[in-house]
């Protein structure tokens, strides 16, 4: 009996000799990385990271290791990258250094590098991101064809909130189906009514997947796959959710395949489809059911959520600053009236809306990690080497939040982009979609649809919440991939 103990107790000795010696050999074979905190075996930093809020925890260590700096998430190291500067390095001054999709175990387990936006294959990304351009834009991104959809589906979305009877209600669901209804139309050519169901499933599963993958659930799934895989929890719905969107894109697929016309592609899967047919005998094609499939439920996640996030955090923060809604009220009075829609061009007339659009957008903070980057190949960043296939988290809320960019980094004021006339200005350090040659497809898209959608909704209602202004918490509910909101109610008043 003793002899067996003895040999038991050897072996869990070994073993863990043996964890503990892979560990931090791998650990050592990353020495020349940028400093950052001690890691601990198996678990790196996990310690110094507050649960649920990777976003405060990685920007107070860059206050104690510089704006360069390397966590472990796990056995993994990341390079951190904080401020305008070195970010703009990344995306910008030497993008192509940093073009590669960076390790999103989440996403990985899910689409296994399928897709646009998820692809850690580099000549995938590159083939189908050329194709999606050039198909959005045929399909009227940037175009007056688009900007009259969202005009209609503006229309649409005023007629349902007059139907809440000026009660106070979560805007949200129909902000959503309102953006949701847009990207329908481009990607298979149709919208839906607000009530049908299959619409209520697409924006129910994109937000219930985002905000788990953005909880602390979703940020321990990225350090611990293979370990987390076995624990309940949570992030076990992600892959359920995500499975009963692809089930609805397959539907959709199929109808297309149906009625398809080779010669009058009439959405985005239509031109898939005849992009796939056309090179059938070519076994190295990308243009195939899986990337199809993959790209199209990810420009769902990239246009739905992150427009129908900002437009619901904006009314929480416009009901928070009832003297900034007045002076939109008064422009939107003044420039375009009550007697017709919005329209883009009335954006060059409104120079204090558009400032607070575009303030909207960077006090939120939506995607506050960026979207992580891995380097093709090696690379000087702030005077450190990185070896190839390094990890890069580009802290896009280090950008919004650069005090050396704007003049209010930490409120919320429409001057951070008025100068002294009151006229609008740009500003470089406004990249909320991130930047460079693999920014957001639908960056233009999502600035006309904020302009349309915010600016007919305030054309035709007052806002009213059901709570004193200085009860409105407007901090994140979530924070890690996105940022959301707490949830809220409000009342749409007919002007």
């Amino acid at each position: 009996m003793d002899l067996t103990q003895d040999f038991t107790l050897l072996l869990t000795l070994s073993v863990s000799c043996l964890i503990l010696y892979l560990s931090l050999k791998k650990f050592w074979s990353h020495e020349n990385l940028p400093p950052g905190p001690t890691p601990l075996p198996l678990l790196g930093n996990v310690l110094k990271i507050g649960r649920g809020d990777i976003v405060n925890s990685l920007m107070k260590l860059s206050e104690e290791y510089g704006n360069v700096f390397t966590i472990y998430l796990g056995s993994f190291p990341v390079v951190v990258v904080t401020g305008y500067k070195l970010v703009k390095e990344v995306y910008l001054d030497n993008g192509d250094d940093y073009l590669n999709r960076g390790d999103m175990p989440v996403w990985n387990a899910f689409y296994k590098s399928y897709g646009l936006i998820f692809t850690y294959d580099i000549q995938r990304w590159k083939e189908l991101r050329r194709f999606s351009v050039s198909c959005l834009r045929d399909f009227g991104f940037g175009k007056r064809s688009i900007e009259v959809r969202i005009q209609e589906e503006s229309c649409c979305l005023v007629e349902e909130l007059k139907k809440t009877q000026e009660s106070f209600t979560d805007p949200h669901q129909y902000l959503s189906r309102a953006v949701c209804n847009i990207i329908f139309s481009i990607m298979f050519g149709n919208r839906h009514e607000y009530e049908d169901k299959d619409i209520g499933t697409v924006v129910s599963c994109i937000y219930e997947s985002f905000v788990i993958i953005s909880s602390a659930w979703g940020q321990v799934y990225d350090m611990f796959p293979g370990l987390m895989r076995f624990i309940p929890g949570r992030h076990h719905k992600i892959c359920h959710l995500l499975s009963n969107l692809k089930q609805y894109v397959d539907k959709r697929v199929q109808m297309n395949q149906k009625t398809l016309d080779p010669n009058n592609p009439r959405d985005y899967v239509d031109a898939f489809l005849i992009k796939m047919e056309k090179e059938k005998s070519n076994s190295k094609s990308e243009f195939n059911m899986k990337n199809l499939l993959a790209s199209t439920m990810q420009i769902f996640f990239a246009g739905v959520e992150t427009v129908g996030t900002t437009l619901n955090y904006s009314l929480l923060i416009l009901l928070k600053y009832p003297d900034v809604l007045a002076k939109v009220y008064e422009e939107i009075d003044h420039v375009i009236g009550r007697n017709h829609s919005p329209t883009i061009q009335d954006r060059n007339y409104m120079p204090y809306t558009e400032a607070m659009i575009h303030e909207m957008q960077r006090f939120i903070d939506l995607i506050p990690m960026g979207v992580p980057r891995k380097t093709l190949k090696e690379v000087k960043l702030n005077g450190y080497t990185l070896p190839k296939d390094t990890n890069i988290y580009p802290m896009l809320t280090s950008v919004l939040k650069d005090p050396t960019c704007f003049k209010y980094p930490t409120e919320f004021n429409p001057e951070n982009f008025l100068n002294e006339r009151g006229e609008f200005q740009k500003n470089n350090a406004f990249m909320p979609l991130a930047a460079g040659k693999r920014i957001c497809l639908g960056e233009s898209l999502v600035r006309m649809e904020l302009f349309l959608f915010l600016t007919t909704i305030l054309q035709n209602f007052n806002l009213k919440s059901p709570v004193p202004v200085e009860e409105l918490d407007i901090t994140p509910n979530v924070s890690g991939l996105a940022n959301f909101p707490k949830p809220y109610k409000i009342a749409f008043i007919p002007r």
